[in-house]
This record gives structure tokens, sequence and C-alpha cells, in this order.
């Protein structure tokens, strides 16, 4: 009886139903863009921040770089000068520990013997910087009074055995074309696979390095940087005269790679004359919960370092994805709740207004022997399938937009504030141009994706709408009375 009632009231009122489960199904499906849009911009900023720590990464233990003037030194080069058309090339370089101060390498040891530290790992940041091309001397062209016979090679300025130029005499020729190539190389811990920078990008040619080589003349190039430099599986790279063989390709999964190359760290603690020195901690902790806790213990029982967290590190990413979380968390969030809340008062407004409306018909019913209880039954159970019926029509509706967010996938993007030195970053990340406290930017691809989470919630405030809506009617039903129903004409 109670089911048929009800089928017949439902198609019976099918506009004034309809209008009720429309109210839920706007809310409904807000709440679930605005979820999935939230959901999607914490995946957006854990990509952010794996591309700088890696996966399995949750804090890093560097020192602070050296204020500007005490004992950092700039690089130097010296050139011969040649005479011309020797052409012979000249070419320097210098290898730089890159962004911050050396650690000692038992440092790794004693932050990996802390309560709630799983793994821990060491890696040293370096920049290669190299300066090649001639540097040929100039000649001085004598006027014909001057007696000196001719043309001759001569340095600039004179010198022993030299012509001098008198100053009728001009120099020609001579100068200096230099290139300057500048990139960064980062030493990791090759026994240890799974932790460090290098698992945020992943192998699209050739091979990682395997576990044996230590002390390998090898290298993993970043396929940006060996596209540029024309690189690819079995070629060589020189750096400090050591020659490396390029083993591997290296994809960043988002944004820029750590490094444009990487090598064994024993190889780059011996190129930065670097020897048992790391300038990086990766650092995994047991358990997610203990985060904190581990932070604060390596903070106390490992001295003079400074320990980074992802949650630190988020607090420094701006720009439109940090705009566009702040919006989904705060204004969207809100939004989604007043839209629900106005929806739940519509569905009970209309669902008593119905009740009112069906005076005489539920005068009737009581006056047939019908309990109140069972009135108020009959007009939950009303209000339950129109909130379920919402509830369809919102999960479909936030489904195609959290579809359509996907599908467009707007672009957005991650400003990262420089974190050390000149050219370093959080965990070994490399700066943008512009030295110490400059910003790195990343381009992140919004989705929205829907967990089943997610659809579980909709369910429950479809569910919740109904027994609202049915609450007010049944409410109202409930105090009629057979003598004042039979009263009224519909």
């Amino acid at each position: 009886m109670f089911f048929t009632y009800l089928r017949r009231e439902l198609r019976r009122r099918r506009k004034a139903a309809l209008v009720v489960a429309s109210g839920l199904a706007l809310g409904i499906a807000l709440v679930i863009v605005v979820t999935s849009v939230s959901a999607g911009m914490g995946k957006a900023q854990d990509k952010v921040l794996e591309s700088l720590y890696g996966l399995g990464t949750d804090m890093t233990v560097t020192k602070a770089a050296a204020p500007s003037g005490t004992g950092t030194e700039r690089p130097r080069f010296r050139f011969d000068a040649q005479d011309e058309g020797s052409g012979g090339e000249q070419s320097s370089d210098r290898v730089m520990v890159q962004g911050f101060q050396t650690l000692a390498s038992s440092t790794v040891g004693r932050v990996a013997a802390q309560d709630g530290v799983a793994d821990a790992v060491g890696g040293l940041s370096l920049q290669v910087v190299k300066v090649s091309g001639e540097f040929t001397r100039g000649r001085v062209q004598q006027d014909g009074s001057g007696g000196q016979g001719g043309d001759q090679g001569s340095s600039q300025s004179g010198g022993p055995g030299g012509v001098q130029p008198s100053p009728q005499d001009r120099i020609e020729g001579g100068g200096a074309d230099f290139d300057v190539n500048s990139y960064s190389v980062y030493g990791t811990d090759v026994t240890e696979p799974a932790l460090g920078p290098l698992t945020s990008s992943r192998i699209t040619g050739g091979r990682t390095f395997e576990t044996s080589e230590t002390d390998a003349a090898v290298a993993v190039a970043d396929a940006s940087y060996a596209k540029a430099k024309k690189l690819e599986t079995g070629s060589t790279v020189t750096i400090r005269n050591t020659k490396f063989r390029v083993v591997g390709i290296a994809t960043a999964d988002s944004g820029d790679a750590a490094a444009d190359l990487y090598i064994p760290l024993k190889r780059a603690q011996t190129l930065a004359d670097a020897e048992d020195k790391v300038t990086t901690v990766y650092v995994k902790a047991t358990d997610s919960q203990r985060i904190d806790g581990v932070k604060a213990a390596i903070g106390k029982n490992v001295p003079g370092t400074t320990v980074t967290t992802s949650a630190d590190l988020a607090d420094t990413v701006s720009g439109s994805l940090s705009t566009a979380s702040s919006l989904a968390t705060s204004v969207g969030r809100w939004l989604s709740i007043v839209v629900l809340v106005a929806a739940f008062l519509v569905a009970g407004l209309l669902t008593s207004s119905a009740v009112s409306r069906r005076v005489r018909e539920f005068g009737t019913l009581k006056a047939l022997g019908w309990k109140s209880g069972r009135v108020t039954r009959q007009v939950v159970g009303e209000a339950v399938v129109n909130g379920l019926v919402g509830g369809a029509l919102g999960i479909a509706l936030g489904l195609a937009g959290a579809y359509a967010v996907t599908a467009v996938s707007p672009t957005l993007q991650a400003q990262l504030g420089g974190g050390g030195g000149a050219g370093g970053g959080f965990g070994g990340m490399r700066a943008a141009p512009g030295g110490p406290g400059a910003q790195k930017t990343l381009d992140v691809a919004l989705t929205a994706p829907v967990s089943l989470t997610t659809i579980a919630l909709a369910v429950a405030l479809a569910v919740t709408g109904g027994l609202i809506a049915g609450a007010f009617g049944g409410w109202r039903a409930s105090r009629l009375r057979p003598a004042d129903a039979l009263r009224r004409v519909e």
C-alpha cells in the first residue's frame, strides 16, 4: 500500500516533484564540482612539489647558504693570447656547489637514525660553468715614416722584445670570442634509486643507473637539455676533463627537471672537490602523520641544519595555482554550502506547501483510520524519493561539470620562491635565473577528479535533503485534524 500510494502521488504531482528535485540537484552538482576542483588543485600542487622533491620524499635537510661575502668565491678563468690565425680554441670549466653549503656525508646516517625516519639519502647539487673560445693578439699597423718595415705581430701593450707602438701607429685585429655554457649537475646516490629528485622523472630512453655504478663515468641527461645539446644514449659529455657516457634520457613528469645531468654521487664529489660532502638529505618518514615530529627531532638532534617539509614548501607557492586554490577552498566551498542550504530550505518549503494543498486528502485518510505517523511516513517517503531523484540529477550534472573542467584542462602557474643561495632552491631545485631569492614558475594543468567519496557524499546529501523536506511536510501533515481538514475544499 505504501509504495503503491507513493508511486501514484509522484506521478500525479510530477511538476512539483521535478521542481524540488531540480533545486536539490543544483546544490549537489555544485558541491561535486567544487569538491572535485579542490581535489584537482591538491593534485596539481602535489605535482609541483614532486617535481622538486621527487616521489616518496617527505622532507629535506639542508644547511643554509652562506651570507654574501663570507667565503664564497667567484669563478675565475684565465686564457693565454694566441697569434691570429692559429685557430686554437681554448676552454675552461669550473664546478661549484650549487645553492647550499655542504654537509658531511655522515649527516645522512645521523638523520636516518632518528625515530620515525624510514629512509634517508644524500645528494650533491652542482653548477658547471664552461667558457670556451678564442683569444688572439692584435697587430700593430705602423705608418711609412716609422721605419719599422710594415706590419708586425705584437701584443697590444708591447712587451720585452716586442715592437713599441708609436702614437701614430694603430692596432688592428685581435680580440676575444668566447661562449659561456652553464648547466646543473646532480650527484645521486645510485644505491638508493627510490628516493631523491630523479624519481620525479621517468626514463624515456636508455636506462637508469645500476646500483653497482657508484663510481662509474656515466650520466642520465634531462630530455630538454639533451634535445638542446643534441645528446642521445651513447653520447659523451665532458665535465672537468672527465668524459661521461650518457646511458639514459629522463623526462620530468611535470615542470622542469631538478638538474640537466645526473651522475653518481661519488663522481660529483670528486668533480667539486667535495669528498664526503652532500648538499641535501632527502628523508622519507615511516608515517605521514609523524612528519612534524620527525622534523622536530632532526632539528633538535642534528644541529646546524634546516629541515623543510612539503607543507613548508607549499606555503611558498604563489601565482594562479595558489589563487585558484584559495578561491576553491574559501569562496567555492562557502558558495556550495549556501546554495545547498538554500536548496534544502526551498525543498522543505515546497513540500510543506504541497502538504497544505493536500489538506482534504490527508484529512480523509485520517478519517479512514490512518494514524498521524503513517501520514508523516508517507510524506517523508515522497520527499526522500524526490531527494534521490535530485541526487541522481545532481550527480549527472556534477560529473558533466567535472568532465568539462578536465577536458578544458586550464593551465595554472605556480611560482616558487627561491630557497637558498644562487641557483639553488628547496631540496636541490634549480632556481630561475636571477640569483638568490629568484622565483621559479611552473605550468600545471588543472583536472577535476571525482572520487567515490564525492559520489557517496552526493547521495548522502540527497537523502538528507529529502529527509529535511519530509520533516517540514510531515510535521505539517501530522498536525491536521480530520474535522478541520474536511471543512476545506482543495
